[in-house]
């Protein structure tokens, strides 16, 4: 089935497609990479554009990398071109074009930066904020639901048919990062595509399957710890827990299994925003964040270096849970409205 034209909204990305598709067509190696420790947007954004492009390029040499030396999140192996994944530090051409997906920052390639620097071009297909471009072609578009819905689009533009293969990739992408549409970002573009994507033949009922209703009960029981330590502050509207290296290690739960954990933190009635911390090595903390509303988390991982959108963000911080909590908290507390010299932390 043809891809659909593209769909009307706020955002004319006509030029940058243009641009994009010139260099896909002039280039003969193409790399494609996502962020580190990638979501579901990532690696559906990765192998939906991979895969249409080698359809229409069958004589290019397009690889699929990862940022991390890591292998594919369990949950998303069920992809089509999963695969094919390969680590970015394995990956030794200098590619004529290099595009990242889902990524604002550069440092947020972790070892496929390398092999952006590398590359004669270098374009972006994203949808978080930015404050500095490190692409010479950027399709940016903060309004989208999820990187998958500019893929859908560029697609659309450039009339590449859509397989089922294609399809359910990037409905992936637009599923995990709306949180099955039940975050703000649910808007009726994301729907729409949603749909076209359903009718090229992409399966719904499979990404259900295997990334919500395929857990392992290792992971089940850290769930149930995270759930056990949740606390909250400021009246209520502040929710956070956290799981420790050693929580992780002895349930043999994967890194990659964690990322679903901020959503049983942001289940809480009444939270407006909450903050879920993982230590993923002694003294280093990936800390994740949710707003309920349209409080902006952002800034607050921004502070710690980190980044993401309105209501869904993440960090690194360098220390121990206590030391993150004791510097995170006050500024969700200020956040809603509470004043953060009244933050009392309790693990």
């Amino acid at each position: 089935m043809l891809a659909e034209p593209p769909r009307e909204d706020a955002c004319d990305l006509s030029e940058p497609f243009s641009r994009i598709a010139e260099l896909i067509d002039g280039s003969h190696t193409i790399a494609i990479s996502g962020h580190t420790s990638p979501d579901g947007d990532a690696l559906g954004s990765v192998l939906g554009l991979g895969l249409a492009l080698r359809s229409r390029y069958p004589e290019k040499e397009i690889a699929f990398l990862l940022a991390d030396d890591a292998p594919v999140p369990r949950i998303y192996r069920f992809l089509s071109g999963a695969d094919e994944l390969k680590s970015a530090v394995s990956y030794t051409v200098d590619p004529d074009l290099f595009i990242a997906v889902d990524c604002p920052v550069l440092d947020r390639l972790a070892d496929a930066a390398a092999v952006a620097q590398r590359a004669h071009h270098v374009v972006a297909f994203d949808h978080h904020p930015c404050r500095h471009e490190f692409a010479e072609v950027v399709a940016r578009h903060v309004k989208c639901a999820a990187t998958a819905v500019l893929i859908d689009k560029f697609l659309a533009f450039c009339q590449i048919e859509v397989d089922p293969g294609m399809a359910t990739a990037l409905l992936c992408g637009i599923v995990t990062d709306t949180g099955r549409f039940q975050y703000q970002n649910a808007d009726p573009v994301a729907f729409a595509v949603a749909a076209h994507l359903v009718s090229c033949g992409a399966d719904p009922a499979k990404i259900s399957l295997e990334v919500y209703q395929s857990q392992r009960i290792e992971y089940l029981r850290l769930e149930s710890l995270v759930m056990g330590r949740i606390k909250t502050v400021a009246d209520g509207r502040v929710a956070y827990s956290y799981a420790r290296v050693e929580d992780i290690a002895r349930r043999r739960v994967s890194q990659d299994e964690c990322d679903g954990l901020v959503d049983v933190v942001r289940s809480v009635q009444g939270v407006e925003v909450c903050l879920f911390l993982k230590e993923f090595e002694p003294g280093r903390i990936r800390g994740n964040l949710r707003s309920k509303g349209d409080i902006d988390v952002s800034g607050v991982a921004a502070s710690f270096g980190g980044g993401g959108h309105v209501a869904a963000a993440g960090f690194t911080f360098e220390g121990s849970v206590e030391d993150a909590l004791s510097v995170a908290l006050p500024q969700l507390a200020a956040l809603v409205g509470v004043d953060p010299s009244s933050i009392q932390i309790k693990l």
